[in-house]
């Protein structure tokens, strides 16, 4: 980006936008009967922390993610291309219900976090069952 004032983490409002939206999403994520188990022994205030960091460095912002490669968190979990679509949707639902973005905006956000799939869904990527 040209100016830091051209990021994405910065148009959609930066810190506090991210913790607004993070709490909103895994909100959603953890009352889906098909995504809660997946979390079922994390801390999710240390999880939410985890992922301030990863959107806050997605979107441009002036934070570097810090954390353990995605390959080797989401490593064994069963996490299957049908589990990131559903995680992707509570994404875009979010996004959508608060208008505070443009769609532009939020598209780019779900774009650049759906780059991560094969890192995320790792061995189970075929497996859609």
């Amino acid at each position: 980006m040209s100016d830091d004032q051209d990021t994405l983490y910065r148009r959609i409002g930066g810190d506090a936008a991210i913790v607004s939206l993070l709490d909103k999403f895994y909100g959603r994520v953890l009352n889906d009967p098909d995504l809660r188990g997946f979390f079922a022994n994390s801390s999710i205030e240390q999880l939410k922390s985890m992922q301030r960091e990863f959107f806050a460095a997605a979107l441009d912002g002036p934070v570097k993610y810090a954390g353990n490669d995605l390959s080797h968190i989401h490593q064994g979990r069963g996490i299957q291309a049908k589990h990131f679509r559903l995680f992707v949707n509570h994404l875009m639902s979010v996004l959508e219900e608060e208008h505070l973005i443009s769609r532009r905006d939020a598209m780019d956000i779900v774009f650049r976090i759906a780059t991560y799939f094969e890192q995320i869904i790792g061995d189970a990527g075929g497996v859609d069952g």
